[in-house]
């Protein structure tokens, strides 16, 4: 959570910014203080901003809002560790939103497990028409992921990872294999 630091000394003291004839008015110089006092946390937010949006320095409480703001299917209960490997792969995973690699990287990359796409879908291109058409008339697709020892996968997580990137008129179908 974001809270008030003890002691922030604002990098531009508005006492100095004062006229000559007012720099030694001691109520003035208190003014100026009271000022400085709720501006300081404000200057810095301000100065370390691109901080908070780079997974690797940003505060734990701003990875939610971060991955929020990016699309991402979020497990609130995610430690942030596991967060912040999912943000940096953010770029590439939403570059290919949609596709059948795009959804094998948020797999990848959101559960931590390998997994093999397979999408009904082609492409074809030919110089005279009529040709037959490519993929399978029944769109879906099928997320094959190998079953961990230690306690399986979470099925819930997978699930709604797929969802996320997967389009939302393609049916998912996950495979399980040992």
């Amino acid at each position: 959570m974001r809270g008030t630091i003890d002691v922030l000394a604002s990098p531009h003291p508005l006492a100095d910014t004062l006229p000559t004839m007012l720099r030694e008015d001691p109520f003035a110089r208190s003014l100026c203080a009271g000022f400085d006092e709720l501006l300081a946390p404000v200057i810095l937010d301000l100065d370390t901003f691109v901080a908070h949006l780079d997974p690797a320095t940003a505060p734990d409480d701003m990875l939610i809002w971060l991955a929020q703001w990016l699309g991402l299917g979020i497990d609130f209960g995610a430690d942030p560790a596991s967060l912040r490997t999912e943000l940096q792969a953010a770029g590439s995973v939403n570059a290919a939103r949609g596709t059948r690699r795009g959804i094998q990287l948020a797999v990848e990359s959101v559960v931590g497990i390998a997994a093999d796409v397979a999408e009904s879908g082609g492409v074809r291109w030919s110089p005279t028409p009529g040709g037959e058409l490519p993929g399978q008339p029944v769109p879906g697709v099928t997320v094959t992921v190998a079953a961990s020892s230690a306690g399986g996968i979470d099925r819930e997580r997978l699930d709604a990872v797929i969802r996320s990137v997967t389009p939302a008129h393609i049916p998912a179908t996950v495979v399980e294999q040992p």
